[in-house]
């Protein structure tokens, strides 16, 4: 290595900033790596470098990355000395490039639009050096880096990254066909980008992408069959090409033309498309942004958000095609939990219409509403999620009142998608609609269609035409669950899906264009999202005229599913011989003993040091469809006993997990039968919850919960927290009993994740009935299961405000079985409303009443704002004042005095400057007086006692004219209690003696408490300062005896 300054000067030299922005933490630390080399390196000669450089590599870990990163740095910002750099880079690099490759993803997911010409052209030069080399790893960066090429974007520098990492993939093409997900990733980016590269400029570049494209999916067609159905989708858009033609033509007619073992179209068209390819056409930046935007903005607020969005990704011409790529991410990526559905943030339906709204070509809109109903087409209940298909229903819903013409297009497009879509497969496109539509009704999403579909609004023909195609939806009762209802009736119409764009229909985008949809001025109560469509309960709803939800709760019946013969053919033939054998005996076997010990044989293959990894993800799926009918069926024995149990986890798919909670983690088999276990959860998302209940119920697996955290990690999730909610939810979904058996093994062995948010406590309490509900407080009583804890109680609390009656009632009485004192969640007082929140009051009520008052408690309850209706103030002081009167009486006196010396100005900035109640004197004495009424003719005397008189005293001697003719019956009790205390003094002293009662509390008055109550009437007279509080004692309340 050259010498080099002695200095480095890397600011500003890897990212663009100017003199007001932060120095950027990854800047700093590459600019003290450098230094790091610098140091070591500077003023020797090359070999003395090198020697340097590897001795201080060889001291640790640290060193090591330091000298790394300074290479890296150096590489990428000078590029007169990058083959060097990389050199050095190789040679010093002792864990595979492994820092080096963390460090480009991380550039590429977070600083890729900051960094500088220079840079960004190493960054690429150095990923094509790393994929020469055959790093391992490498690939997962080229997908990276296709991630951000934007579709959409024709500008110079989109342009040079697209061809640059084309030529790439083309040089290193051999390198490329070993990973099968980076050839199907790939396809689907330039496949996509074709569609933009379609000027006379940009030809050669298209010309390129096609035959790069044309290449992989001919000979490597069955590593793109994992694509699913967008894969058809995107070569429908490019079949006007001449090559793309004849592919297509092979699809539709010649299938085994391009792979023995793929059966034709619609083999794609019914499998879903995976999240990680509709992620890979939005670049981080967009994604963040729409994540942001579905996620943190309140809906109402979002115009100065799709403003900025549509100003920096959606205003040129050829943005057009990139709103198929927002809307299909929309509905397939992002879905949100039940926590944000049934609150006000911005509902992904809302920025679907936005987006529809944008579409300023015919073309564009067409593929904008394929792209919203393509899950619909194909919908298999089974196979298929609702969050894919519940975004075109709803925008069709809250669309049809205050923009009718968007509602209407989308009718129209989908009833004439039925016939138009691919004639051969009109009957399977007609099913997948109805199964939509009939699973939208049994999830709730919508009550009834019979509004959406028979509305005056819609024009006579459209109406018609939805009476046609879908009768069973346009009457007021709903359709028939108990199967599935197959249509026999077809049209005669043109052949859309030959080639080309999907026809545009009667209704044009032009009109609805002109009626835009503007969210930031639409009424709430025109444009809101329903909190109990959001939350897709199986419970239905009936509203009386309050406006407030009855709910009757059920569980629906299951289906019975006629299960067909798996066909496992296609991952078959690429496995070895040995393994190929095992599995065709494990799939023709019946007996659990026989499934076991050919399963453990599978094992044993996957353990031995020469399996071939690679292929991992066709065995996985052989299992997925081997063991579906086990996946399918309940976990959970009936009769619950150790035995049942244990006969419950010895069947075959059990036998990985098994073999793993018998290994050390340190063994070299562990990892790659974790490794296996998540290419299997991949396919088959309830192998999961399955490994939770094996780790419970298995006496083998006892004390071992924990290596589930290994499992989650190993995921392609890597996150515990997600991994385990997904499970549970699964689990929610499947089997209640198991989710109920599961609760307790899952909070005592991960408190970190369950603990912390509300998201597990809703699940368990949507669906469990009063029997289950039982069972869990009997749990929690008897020390095996810790729900709350001190710290997040209060906020889980709040949080459950929003969800469904019997789901915060259960919340509840869970929390009311735990030992946590009352006074840890009394805030919460002051986020109940008394119409929105009466499930909260109501228990708070029970459980207050049965508390001796503290201060706080009666400082909190007294918080709460006056309402003629809201009895709940009123109620729990009038106990308290039978039950605990002294008591009760001296916390009011202390709020009393403490809020009457505050100054006026101060107390009234104080209360507008938050959200929450603040207690305020006119709210204490509104209370009183309500208090004061309610004890009218009865023989309680708490308005005798001494501490309220006195505080009452205090208060009227001290605020204005109008709030003492406002509490003029209050106060009265006050100047009773002056008159007896105006007295002559040996008077007071006698009726002392005679009547204790008037002086319940009060120590016989002194020479000293005299002078002391003198001192402070002359204080309060001349009102230099605020009066002096005190809790006890009368010296705290001025004398008349002036």
């Amino acid at each position: 290595m050259e010498a080099a300054p002695a200095k480095a000067k890397l600011l500003g030299r890897l990212l663009v900033s100017n003199q007001l922005d932060a120095k950027d933490e990854l800047e700093e630390k590459l600019e003290r790596c450098v230094g790091v080399v610098h140091a070591l390196s500077n003023g020797l000669s090359e070999r003395e470098a090198n020697d340097a450089l590897t001795a201080n590599v060889c001291k640790g870990p640290q060193q090591h990355d330091e000298v790394c990163l300074g290479l890296f740095a150096l590489l990428l910002t000078e590029p007169t000395q990058a083959q060097r750099c990389y050199r050095d880079l190789t040679l010093m690099n002792r864990d595979g490039m492994s820092v080096i490759l963390v460090k480009i993803n991380q550039i590429l997911m977070e600083k890729f639009l900051k960094l500088q010409d220079v840079a960004r052209k190493q960054l690429v030069w150095l990923v094509r050096e790393l994929v020469k080399s055959s790093v391992i790893g490498a690939d997962g960066v080229v997908m990276t880096l296709l991630k951000q090429i934007a579709g959409g974007d024709v500008s110079t520098k989109n342009l040079w990254l697209a061809e640059s990492v084309l030529d790439i993939l083309q040089e290193q093409k051999e390198w490329v066909v070993k990973s099968g997900m980076l050839i199907a990733m790939s396809v689907y980016t330039y496949l996509r980008l074709i569609v933009d590269h379609g000027t006379a400029s940009l030809l050669p570049l298209r010309q390129k992408e096609v035959d790069f494209c044309i290449s992989l999916l001919r000979d490597k067609f069955l590593e793109c069959v994992i694509m699913g159905r967008d894969l058809v989708r995107l070569l429908q858009n490019v079949a006007r090409i001449t090559e793309m033609d004849l592919l297509w033509r092979d699809l539709l007619h010649n299938p085994q033309a391009l792979s023995p073992q793929f059966t034709g179209i619609l083999q794609l068209l019914t499998a879903r498309t995976s999240r990680k390819f509709l992620a890979c056409r939005l670049t981080p930046d967009m994604e963040t942004k729409l994540l942001f935007m579905t996620s943190r903005v309140r809906f109402g607020q979002q115009k100065r958000y799709q403003d900025w969005f549509q100003r920096q990704y959606l205003s040129t011409v050829e943005s057009q095609s990139l709103r198929c790529d927002l809307i299909r991410y929309i509905c397939g990526v992002v879905h949100p939990s039940n926590e944000v559905l049934s609150s006000d943030i911005l509902p992904r339906w809302a920025i679907i219409g936005w987006l529809l709204t944008t579409c300023t070509s015919n073309v564009a809109a067409s593929n904008a509403k394929l792209a919203l109903f393509y899950d619909w087409l194909f919908f298999n209940p089974d196979k298929d999620s609702i969050m894919n298909i519940e975004p075109a229903i709803l925008v069709m819903h809250h669309s049809m009142k205050p923009h009718p013409a968007i509602t209407a297009t989308l009718l129209d497009f989908m009833c004439r998608i039925i016939p138009h879509f691919f004639p051969p497969l009109e009957v399977q496109v007609r099913q997948g609609v109805f199964n939509s539509l009939t699973f939208i009704m049994e999830k709730r999403v919508l009550a009834h269609l019979a509004p959406l579909f028979d509305n005056p609004k819609l024009d006579r023909e459209l109406r018609s035409m939805l009476r046609e195609r879908f009768p069973e939806f346009c009457s007021a009762p709903s359709p028939p669950m108990e199967g599935t209802h197959t249509y026999t009736h077809t049209h005669t119409h043109t052949w859309v899906l030959c080639k080309g764009h999907v026809c545009v229909y009667a209704v044009k985008m032009d009109e609805m264009t002109s009626m835009e949809m503007d969210n930031h001025m639409m009424d709430k109560e025109e444009g809101c999202y329903d909190n109990a469509e959001a939350a897709f309960s199986d419970d239905e709803e009936e509203v009386n005229n309050k406006g407030k939800k009855r709910e009757f709760r059920f569980h629906p019946i299951r289906e019975v599913v006629k299960e067909e013969p798996a066909d496992i053919t296609p991952w078959l033939d690429q496995l070895e011989d040995t393994m190929k054998d095992k599995v065709v005996q494990l799939q023709k076997s019946s007996d659990t003993e026989t499934q076991c010990e050919v399963m453990q044989d599978i094992v044993d293959l996957i353990l031995e040091d020469d399996f071939d990894t690679e292929q991992m993800s066709a065995l996985a799926s052989c299992l997925a469809e081997v063991f579906k009918e086990h996946f399918r069926g309940d976990v959970l024995p009936e009769d619950i006993t150790d035995e049942s149990l244990e006969e419950s986890v010895c069947k075959a798919v059990c036998l990985v997990f098994r073999n793993l909670v018998t290994m050390q983690e340190d063994n070299s088999g562990f990892s790659v039968l974790l490794d296996m276990l998540a290419e299997l959860y991949q396919k088959q998302p309830k192998i999961g919850y399955h490994l939770l209940y094996y780790l419970k119920a298995s006496k083998a697996a006892n004390g071992k919960m924990m290596l589930y955290e290994s499992f989650a990690q190993a995921t392609a999730l890597g996150d515990l927290h997600t991994c385990l909610m997904m499970d549970m939810k699964a689990c929610q979904e499947d089997d209640v009993r198991l989710l109920c058996y599961l609760t307790p093994s899952i909070y005592s062995e991960f408190p970190d994740e369950t603990l912390r948010s509300g998201e597990l406590l809703n699940m368990i309490v949507a669906v469990i009935d009063s029997t289950q509900l039982q069972e869990l407080m009997c749990h929690v009583m008897m020390g095996n299961l810790v729900m709350f804890r001190k710290d997040s109680v209060l906020n889980i609390l709040i949080q459950s405000l929003d969800w469904e009656t019997f789901e915060q009632y259960s919340t509840w009485q869970l929390f009311l079985a735990h030992s946590i004192p009352l006074e840890t969640i009394i805030g919460i007082l002051q986020h109940l409303k008394y119409k929105e929140h009466p499930e909260a009051l109501s228990c708070l009520l029970l459980q207050l009443r049965r508390e001796k008052p503290s201060e706080e408690m009666v400082k909190m309850v007294l918080s709460r704002p006056c309402h003629s209706e809201d009895q709940f103030t009123s109620s729990l002081l009038r106990h308290w004042a039978s039950k605990h009167d002294d008591t009760l009486a001296e916390h009011i006196k202390t709020q009393l005095i403490k809020n009457n010396n505050q100054p006026r100005k101060r107390q009234s900035l104080r209360s507008s400057s938050s959200k929450l109640a603040q207690l305020t004197l006119e709210q204490i004495l509104e209370h009183l007086d309500n208090l004061r009424l309610s004890l009218t003719n009865t023989k309680n005397n708490f308005f005798s006692q001494t501490p309220i008189l006195q505080a009452l005293q205090h208060v009227q001697a001290s605020c204005d004219e109008v709030h003492k003719m406002r509490f003029s019956e209050l106060f009265a009790l006050a100047e009773e209690y002056e008159d007896s205390q105006a007295k002559p003094l040996k008077s007071r002293r006698k009726a002392a003696a005679t009547s204790p009662r008037s002086r319940k509390g009060v120590a016989p008055p002194t020479n000293e408490e005299e002078s002391a109550s003198s001192s402070a009437s002359e204080e309060e007279d001349s009102k230099p300062k605020a009066p002096k509080r005190k809790r006890k004692g009368s010296s705290a309340v001025g004398s008349d005896s002036d």
